[in-house]
């Protein structure tokens, strides 16, 4: 059973005394329900999770998104492009993954970023439900969640259609994980990966 995180808890990323060699990164949601004169229908959410690599300086060194699956050393992939969400409730997968094998990662990254933007403008508040889960496994097998946090709709996130979920970062020898959870006024990628930068890292 995984730790239920609340926002800004911190977390290391070890088992056993030993750290990590792998995580998974899982980012869940649901498709929103519009209700109107003759019914309701379901509308579809694309949401992107997005990775970025920064240095000890901040300096953002690559992104790892939709339209770019892998990382330049292969220690960054991304499952895929999910454009709906879950159309018919909550199906407890994960919609779009990202595994990071933390022992491969480039030496000079320091930080490694999870941003999730809404492709469509959809606003945070109106997605039924969202959670980001870390586990170890693979994208397609779900061995042990390490960690879960839901980040479902709150009024608070009306307007907003950018989210910074959380940042993996190296502390010493080991790996850390900083859940945050908030979201944002950017509209593109570059804009929250910015923002994530000068006020998360």
């Amino acid at each position: 059973m995984g730790i239920n995180l609340e926002k800004g808890q911190r977390i290391n990323l070890e088992k056993g005394g030993q750290g990590l060699t792998r995580v998974c990164i899982g980012v869940n949601w649901g498709a929103i329900e519009k209700k109107g004169f003759f019914g309701s229908k379901k509308v579809a959410v694309d949401l992107d999770a997005s990775i970025g690599l920064f240095d000890e300086s901040k300096n953002l060194l690559e992104v790892i998104y939709y339209g770019e699956l892998r990382s330049r050393d292969g220690s960054v992939s991304h499952s895929g492009d999910d454009l709906t969400g879950d159309m018919d409730g909550d199906d407890g997968l994960d919609n779009e993954i990202i595994t990071v094998e933390l022992n491969r990662v480039t030496a000079n990254v320091k930080y490694v970023a999870v941003v999730l933007n809404s492709f469509q403008g959809q606003d945070f508040a109106s997605i039924p439900f969202a959670s980001l889960r870390l586990y170890e496994g693979t994208p397609t097998r779900v061995d042990d969640i390490l960690a879960e946090y839901n980040i479902a709709n709150d009024a608070k996130f009306s307007g907003s259609t950018s989210m910074i979920l959380g940042v993996l970062y190296r502390h010493n020898s080991n790996w850390k994980f900083n859940a945050i959870g908030d979201a944002t006024n950017d509209k593109k990628l570059e804009q929250t990966l910015h923002t994530t930068a000068s006020s998360y890292l």
